[in-house]
């Protein structure tokens, strides 16, 4: 994986939107999510809004250093399912016969049980460094995508443009600096109702300690989520190692802000013109 030299530069993706599911352990009836943004789906992401078909190649874009910061968690959900076939007939199941087609489940069954489980109400930062050339294409096909763009799952559509430019008004999507540093440089991202929570809990603090994780060499952990193939038939996948860290992130709040105490100033009783 690159991580350094030539003219580089970083692009930063806001992900939000009232669902989202980033799974790298999921099998069969069992869908899951990881707490943060996988590779796999970041990837995928940028392929579709380039327009990338399955099938095609995808190794510049897992080349990008990814790395990704939690500014809203969110909770989880889990959504129950149940299966069958509209016409009453058996379900399929995962094995094929010698002419590649599907076999009927073994003993029969006609209604299966599927658990998905989803982010809700969580924001991310995504930032992806890489060529200035190939980040800046990315930029413009996130800006007008070819193909409608998910949040893990096809389903868990953004609810936000993605792309963050840095402040000072330029056309420029495009960050300078290393990736870990942007980290650290993109405004807090959360939600208003959720920056409301953290200063009625913390008062008008002026950073925010917020969890991150970036591709790294030496990283202390090991994640399955760098896609090798899209393709139906070949999807695969290998290994990436990841530092996790902490970023002080500045929240915009002032000492002016209303805190806790400015309750005082409230009068619950002027609506009723007491």
């Amino acid at each position: 994986m690159t991580t350094g030299g030539g003219d580089r530069s970083c692009l930063a993706l806001r992900l939000a939107g009232p669902l989202q599911s980033w799974g790298s352990e999921s099998r069969f009836n069992r869908r899951d999510t990881d707490v943060m943004p996988t590779k796999s789906g970041v990837v995928g992401l940028l392929a579709a809004a380039e327009g990338r078909h399955r099938g095609d190649p995808i190794l510049d874009l897992v080349n990008l250093r990814l790395g990704v910061r939690a500014d809203q968690p969110g909770t989880l959900l889990r959504d129950y399912h149940t299966v069958s076939d509209y016409r009453g007939l058996p379900l399929l199941s995962s094995a094929s016969d010698a002419r590649g087609l599907q076999k009927k489940t073994s003993p029969t069954k006609h209604t299966a049980v599927t658990r998905r489980y989803y982010l809700q109400d969580a924001v991310f930062v995504a930032v992806v460094e890489g060529d200035r050339s190939l980040v800046s294409g990315l930029a413009e096909a996130v800006r007008c995508p070819a193909f409608p763009l998910a949040l893990g799952r096809r389903s868990c559509v953004p609810s936000q443009p993605l792309l963050i430019r840095p402040e000072g008004g330029a056309d420029d999507a495009l960050w300078p600096g290393d990736l870990r540093a942007n980290l650290s440089l993109v405004p807090w991202q959360a939600s208003t109702s959720h920056r409301r929570k953290v200063q009625r809990t913390s008062g008008p603090i002026e950073h925010v300690r917020l969890a991150a994780s970036s591709d790294s060499h030496d990283g202390d952990d090991v994640r399955t989520d760098v896609p090798v193939s899209f393709a139906h038939r070949d999807r695969a996948f290998t290994m990436r190692r990841v530092t996790h860290t902490w970023v002080e992130v500045p929240t915009g709040f002032t000492s002016d802000d209303s805190a806790p105490t400015s309750g005082r100033n409230h009068d619950p009783f002027s609506l009723l013109g007491w």
